[in-house]
């Protein structure tokens, strides 16, 4: 009917072999989430809620609300994520000998590569990034962030790589070169499917919104701190954000090169990772890990910094040698930059590369063993509530000092040569990572949820979450530091040794035990709902806390602070309540804001559109959008209309509102 080369020009290399029909598990998986987001929109349309969210959220410019939606897009992608090493673990659990499980080695590459791209990239920044988005303006008196419309693009820009990585489980397939793509498994010749392009544009967009967020944290620090927060002033929890956020705009730019040096490879035929005509693929490992190990640290740091907060809160005193946290968070800012290549000391540098990058690793871990004695030191001889938030601080602190041990175990380079590329590595970052980042992300939501909503989160269904996690994370990982120290090799989807074959079995339980755990996560959200006039803070501050985020209403008021607070001491709040500060009950003034915008939203679905036209050559449709997007960009400077005025009387009501609310509580 039509010419073949018409369909080419119009639909590229897209056909209907693209369609993973003849998969069952891809079809059962894509009928799920079918039905999940149709029952969604079809809940969202009855309510009419579409003009709603269009309004209050989807077009938000407020940090509070941009916070939420990053934190629901982690959650939502932790849960793909798990669904994956899932699989992952029921495949290695069985395929033994002569089974060779349900996962051929083709569909086993592309979920490990998908589970590491999905936890890091969009569950763990995410949720990092919405938490320091939501509580650093308010720990610094601040209305707002520096660049409201950037903070709401960099959102939308996050987004719009979340979705390319989820459509590529449904159209064509995923990359099969791990979670950070690697050459030459993903040059051309050895991968000339879609894979590694939809990892490609998923996250050069979703890059470029980590990185425009990242600058406007960093400016919003050091411009916008209430009058008198001077910056040794400020709370640990905002110090490690802006050295995260530092480390951010540092980095990843560096990744943004390598992956378009990679795209050049793949789309222009250049030689710049390839193994002959003067390409080096070890060039890319260089390059993504000087970008990969800082990231370690860009997730860690503020995660530090929620582990001072809560340690300080509920132990009841200030936190111990503050000066030294600060200083130590700074070095390992620093150090962090030196220390990229342990990531392959197999590579052939020589000993004096690799005994430089050896002690360089095992340097940084003295700042990182000086935060545990600061925490120590603070509970000790404090009156310590063993609220939730700091039940994750203790399980942290058991977990992750032995995920460092083994760290600095890989840092030697004689032991890293046995131990590259084997189990033991992969249970080593999982224990950082999940003793380190998982527990702190869920100790800071249990902390400010009350901050966000207004009311607390259960705490049955909270312990229950946390022991899934604890246990889960002891029996899911203590066995692969086992077959890992017996020489078991990673990324593998079958075994020979069927001796091997109990620790696997026990590594499945720990899974399914957190599994239990992330349930019980979401079951909790859905409880303290229920129940949230049971729960519910009236005081704004639920946990007697310190900082300045617990001296406004639960949630906070679209200006945050009707004055902005005058800070006199660390821990303002704490300084505040000490000295017998009264709340201004009269004397308000219109408060300045900025107004909401919907041009994130268009210009990441049209950053979207021309990700997936790249992925599979629809040149036309690129074109378009690239065009498209350019001009979305230029029309949005010519708005004017950026900003409104709360009038007084309005303000004044909130305020008279929460003055009611305080005084039916005491």
């Amino acid at each position: 009917m039509f010419d073949e080369s018409v369909i080419k020009t119009i639909f590229g290399r897209l056909t209907w072999e693209s369609f993973p029909v003849h998969e069952p598990i891809l079809l059962v998986t894509f009928i799920v989430v079918m039905t999940l987001g149709l029952g969604i929109v079809a809940a969202v349309t009855k309510y009419k809620l579409w003009g709603f969210l269009w309004r209050e959220w989807f077009t938000s410019v407020d940090h509070k609300k941009i916070g939420i939606m990053y934190m629901i897009l982690g959650i939502i992608m932790l849960l793909r994520g798990f669904a994956d090493a899932l699989m992952m673990r029921a495949q290695q659990a069985i395929a033994f000998g002569a089974s060779e499980g349900y996962l051929n080695s083709h569909h086993y590459d592309q979920i490990f590569s998908a589970h590491g791209t999905i936890m890091i990239f969009f569950v763990a920044i995410p949720l990092i990034v919405g938490l320091v988005n939501y509580v650093m303006p308010l720990q610094i008196g601040a209305r707002d962030v520096a660049f409201p419309f950037l903070n709401n693009l960099s959102f939308w820009l996050t987004v719009a790589g979340a979705l390319l990585v989820m459509v590529s489980l449904f159209v064509g397939e995923f990359s099969r070169g791990g979670w950070l793509n690697y050459v030459p498994v993903t040059n051309l010749q050895n991968s000339p499917d879609t894979g590694p392009d939809y990892y490609l544009w998923a996250l050069q967009i979703a890059g470029v919104g980590t990185t425009l967020s990242a600058i406007n944290m960093v400016t919003t620090i050091i411009k916008m701190r209430a009058p008198g927060m001077s910056m040794m002033k400020m709370p640990i929890f905002t110090w490690t954000a802006l050295c995260s956020n530092v480390l951010a705009i540092a980095i990843f730019p560096v990744l943004t090169g390598a992956f378009a040096l990679l795209m050049l490879d793949r789309y222009v035929g250049t030689n710049f990772f390839t193994n002959d005509l003067g390409g080096n693929p070890m060039m890319y490992w260089n390059l993504v890990w000087i970008w990969g190990h800082p990231e370690v640290y860009v997730l860690v740091l503020p995660v530090f910094g929620i582990y001072s907060e809560i340690t300080s809160t509920f132990t009841g005193k200030r936190l111990f040698g503050y000066s030294s946290m600060v200083y130590a968070t700074v070095v390992i800012t620093i150090l962090s930059y030196l220390v990229w290549l342990h990531h392959f000391f197999t590579m052939g540098s020589g000993a004096s590369v690799n005994s430089f990058f050896g002690i360089a690793t095992m340097v940084i871990s003295i700042p990182t063993g000086a935060k545990i004695f600061n925490w120590l030191f603070t509970m000790y001889r404090g009156e310590i509530r063993y609220e939730l938030p700091m039940m994750w601080v203790v399980a942290f602190m058991l977990t992750f000092v032995v995920g460092g041990m083994t760290g600095v175990l890989l840092a030697v380079p004689p032991a890293d040569f046995v131990l590259h590329n084997s189990l033991f590595l992969v249970a080593h970052f999982h224990n950082v990572i999940i003793g380190g980042v998982v527990f702190g992300l869920f100790a800071g939501m249990d902390y400010w949820f009350p901050k966000a909503f207004g009311f607390r989160l259960d705490r049955f269904w909270g312990k229950v979450t946390f022991w899934g996690w604890v246990i889960g994370y002891w029996v899911a990982w203590t066995p692969i530091y086992i077959v890992g120290l017996m020489g078991t090799t990673r990324r593998v989807n079958h075994f020979d040794d069927p001796s091997l074959q109990i620790w696997f079995v026990i590594a499945a339980i720990g899974a399914v035990i957190i599994l239990i755990g992330i349930l019980a996560f979401v079951i909790q959200i859905a409880v303290s709902i229920i129940n949230r006039d049971k729960l519910r803070d009236t005081t704004g501050d639920p946990w007697n806390g310190r900082t300045l985020e617990w001296s406004t209403s639960s949630p906070p008021p679209a200006y945050n602070f009707a004055f902005t607070p005058q800070v006199h001491d660390l821990d303002a709040w704490y300084d505040m309540k000490d000295r017998g500060a009264e709340r201004p009950v009269k004397g308000f003034l219109p408060v300045h804001m900025p107004r909401n915008t919907g041009a994130g939203v268009i210009l990441s679905g049209l950053a979207m559109v021309l990700g997936f036209a790249m992925v599979w050559y629809i040149w036309w449709l690129a074109a378009l959008s690239a065009g498209a997007l350019l001009i979305g960009g230029i029309i949005h400077t010519f708005n004017y209309n950026r900003d409104y005025h709360i009038p007084a009387d309005e303000v004044a009501e909130q305020e008279d509102a929460r003055t009611k609310l305080l005084a039916a509580g005491a």
